[in-house]
């Protein structure tokens, strides 16, 4: 096989997996609930019974949220009244299934950064949120957990806390972002924070929340 022959299977097979990835992603998006559904905006309910019916939850919910290319989802996402949400800050990071969260402690400190949510397709936003944060709860087996968290792993957690309390990035943007988002959203078509950001802001952006 010459070198031109060898570069066009290679690229072949890349598009061959690119294509793949994005039929997993739409297959796994179809299982979550989209902006307009009320589930959204209610508030789920804390979980009672531990056990095999629980962890077969979590593993579908990490499964969905990686098909879907997220790095955290929350069970009202899938129409699941119960607190319950996982997350993966990170290629690198461990799945993780956080029980019953509670939000221990917030740090004054806060950073605006862009979220995208699996639930409000194609639309991102501006969002302030705390730096660092103190998460507890428990894990898929009922045993304690708790999580000191910075960055982005703090962003997500936060995200899909909100999730369970019925609130949305919507409610977290500026005016202008959130009408130029429901716009969007009303149309089908896709919306993303306008305009040059601040310098040394960008790194605080990157990389984007899709949660």
């Amino acid at each position: 096989m010459s070198d031109e022959q060898a570069i066009d299977a290679e690229e072949q097979e890349r598009k061959e997996l690119e294509a793949e990835l994005l039929e997993r992603r739409d297959a796994a998006l179809a299982h979550v609930v989209k902006f307009g559904d009320p589930v959204l905006k209610s508030k789920a309910s804390p979980v009672q019974n531990f056990g095999p019916e629980l962890r077969g939850e979590v593993e579908r919910m990490i499964a969905i949220m990686r098909d879907g290319m997220g790095v955290g989802l929350a069970a009202t996402q899938l129409g699941v009244l119960r607190r319950l949400l996982v997350f993966q800050a990170g290629p690198d990071a461990e799945p993780t299934a956080l029980v019953n969260p509670e939000v221990g402690w917030l740090s004054d400190e806060v950073v605006v950064a862009e979220e995208g949510c699996l639930s409000l397709p194609r639309v991102s936003m501006d969002v302030e949120r705390p730096l660092f944060a103190r998460v507890s709860g428990r894990d898929a087996e009922g045993e304690p957990i708790a999580i000191e968290a910075a960055g982005l792993e703090a962003r997500v957690l936060q995200h899909e806390i909100d999730h369970l309390d019925g609130v949305l990035i919507l409610d977290r943007t500026t005016r202008a972002q959130r009408k130029g988002a429901l716009r969007a959203l009303r149309e089908g078509s896709s919306y993303g924070p306008p305009g040059e950001h601040d310098e040394g802001e960008d790194e605080l952006r990157e990389p984007r929340t899709d949660a």
